[in-house]
């Protein structure tokens, strides 16, 4: 799409609002605007428009990859500011994760392109604040938060068009559908539920799958193959994601059994 990075941002986030709207409505939730729902908004407004951006200043694989730094800064987040302390297993998922997708990339990232890479890099910071705010949020703050941030989005980058060149060709139209409604707007309908079952490091980790299958798509309709460091990388980050979550679920039901278990200890 031959656009302006915000400009794609906004239409793409324009067309998701629809979509959202309409799974609202047919959930029958109610749109909620309070300070929580704005936080979203702005943080999740915030990495739409950096990550669009970073995949027009530098390459697709550096700007996923790098934006994939968010489950670091989530546990940095989570360690200074709400003082949670994470278990050793935690950490390593984290290192051994990103490890991963550093050997995925290795021989795909280049030198130069600094400032696209760092506005990936600032891209993972608000995924991760986006993760945080969202995983502690009810259902219609939730999903209101995401609705808002399109809106957010839509209202940057849309005027935006009038100002810079903007071809509108049948190639970039249905490209701007695809990304609306398949690539944005279904998937933070599937993201919205998904927090509520799942912990704020828990979506960020699994969130790292997808930086695997970019090559998977570039190989079936480019042709371009995955060296050795990427088929490494990737099987690391898909056994890292499957153990850390068996690992954490076992965990978290045998302290809830020992909770439930040590009163009846004491009634004895």
């Amino acid at each position: 799409i031959p656009w302006n990075p915000f400009v794609i941002a906004g239409f793409r986030s324009l067309i998701a609002s629809f979509v959202l709207l309409a799974y609202i409505k047919k959930t029958g939730m109610k749109l909620r605007l309070n300070r929580r729902t704005i936080s979203i908004a702005l943080v999740t407004g915030i990495t739409f428009l950096l990550f669009v951006s970073a995949n027009k200043l530098t390459t697709a694989a550096n700007a996923i990859a790098l934006q994939y730094t968010a489950p670091v800064f989530l546990l940095g987040i989570s360690a200074v500011f709400l003082h949670q302390r994470f278990r050793f297993g935690d950490v390593l998922a984290v290192v051994l994760t990103l490890c991963g997708i550093a050997l995925f990339f290795f021989d795909k990232l280049e030198p130069g392109q600094l400032f696209g890479n760092l506005v990936a890099v600032a891209a993972g910071l608000t995924m991760s604040l986006m993760f945080l705010l969202t995983g502690n949020s009810d259902d219609e703050t939730r999903m209101g938060g995401i609705y808002f941030a399109h809106l957010l989005t839509a209202a940057v980058g849309v005027p935006l068009a009038f100002f810079y060149e903007t071809q509108i060709t049948q190639a970039a139209v249905l490209s701007i559908l695809a990304l609306g409604i398949v690539q944005l707007g279904i998937p933070y309908v599937l993201y919205g539920l998904a927090s509520r079952r799942c912990s704020p490091l828990t979506c960020s980790l699994i969130s790292v799958v997808e930086p695997i299958l970019n090559p998977v798509w570039v190989l079936i309709f480019d042709g371009e193959a995955p060296g050795i460091f990427a088929l490494v990388g990737g099987a690391a980050v898909v056994l890292t994601v499957t153990v850390w979550c068996v690992w954490k679920d076992r965990t978290e039901k045998a302290a809830k059994a020992d909770s439930a278990a040590e009163p009846a200890m004491q009634n004895t």
